[in-house]
């Protein structure tokens, strides 16, 4: 296998693709920080998902990837359930994020609905298939596995192994950025340095990596440089900023009752939203 550390970092439906980016463009930016300045850094000309690549993906064609080209320490996205996670890979440190369903379940329709528009003649889902969707989500149908089962699965195993596996809420981090990467980069062995916390380091990074700057970058204007390098023209969901609570433009009350219900059955202990 390839040299250095594994870091997995697991993205659901839960974000929105540009959210997805923006977590792949900080893991990838603070590993690598003493390899490159922010003036020539490779985000400004390789897509997040380039750099940081999908596991799966690496993998999808039927040969063995030489990953030994990649940087070192080495970074990788996954959608896998814990219980599929190779061997292998219970070494690594593992960093796991999720989202309130409710807003999962509206960015995974997000997701779907730009692959339908894109690849069909149609311009939109939204009155069609809704309520189909919410009707698959609401039985725990998501990627790879039933939705709170895969979470579950990254929780429990954060409880037991708090040193391999970090647990994060979107919604936590949204709320104090600057903080939650700090905490990132001490769980991945980097931590900033008080010369690094003086000279603004911290801040230039989360510019870097921010919507704005990232949805304006050329590289993420491409659309060869979308997820699975697929041709195709991203619609404006594409760069849709991930915010909490917007299920509610989407959403009916009563499909959010019967959610927050079956959450609540599923992990009362584990989700803390209102």
């Amino acid at each position: 296998m390839t040299k250095g550390l594994f870091f997995f970092l697991w993205f659901l439906g839960a974000l929105t693709m540009a959210e997805i980016k923006r977590r792949q463009a900080l893991s990838y930016t603070v590993v690598h920080r003493h390899s490159f300045s922010l003036s020539d850094h490779p985000l400004l000309t390789k897509t997040p998902h380039q750099c940081v690549p999908f596991l799966e993906l690496l993998f999808s064609h039927g040969t063995i990837p030489n990953l030994n080209v990649l940087p070192s320490p080495t970074i990788f996205s996954t959608h896998l359930p814990f219980s599929l996670l190779p061997q292998s890979a219970l070494s690594c440190r593992i960093i796991y994020l999720c989202r309130d369903p409710k807003d999962t379940f509206v960015s995974l329709w997000h997701f779907l609905e730009m692959w339908i528009i894109s690849s069909t003649a149609h311009t939109s889902t939204q009155g069609l298939y809704l309520s189909k969707a919410f009707q698959i989500f609401s039985q725990g149908t998501a990627h790879y596995c039933l939705f709170w089962d895969h979470v579950l699965g990254y929780w429990k195993s954060s409880l037991r192994r708090p040193e391999k596996v970090l647990f994060l809420k979107y919604e936590g981090i949204m709320q104090d950025q600057v903080s939650h990467l700090r905490r990132l980069v001490e769980f991945m062995g980097c931590p900033f340095s008080r010369e690094e916390e003086r000279d603004g380091v911290v801040k230039d990074i989360v510019k870097l990596c921010s919507f704005d700057n990232l949805r304006d970058l050329e590289v993420n204007k491409d659309p060869k440089g979308s997820l699975e390098g697929k041709s195709m023209k991203p619609p404006p969901s594409y760069f849709q900023e991930g915010k909490g609570g917007d299920w509610v433009n989407y959403m009916s009350m009563e499909m959010a009752e019967k959610l927050d219900a079956i959450t609540k059955g599923e992990a009362a202990w584990l989700w803390l939203w209102s």
